[in-house]
């Protein structure tokens, strides 16, 4: 029990003395840009999806 209060105090510290973190508007800059990326991401997954399912439609047009 004693190696894991260690444990836990050594952690609290780490993390309340030793990690450097990010401002708010660092914080909010990093969001932007995840939201950005996950809209263009999205994106680009629709039109693919979309060319597919068009593409497949035209195959099965063939074969009926």
């Amino acid at each position: 029990m004693s190696k894991f209060k260690t444990y836990i105090d050594e952690t609290a510290n780490e993390l309340l003395h030793k990690v450097s973190w990010p401002t708010w508007s660092e914080l909010q800059s990093s969001a932007i840009v995840v939201m950005i990326a996950s809209v263009i991401i999205a994106l680009i997954v629709f039109v693919m999806d979309f060319m597919f399912n068009k593409g497949m439609e035209a195959v099965y047009h063939l074969f009926s």
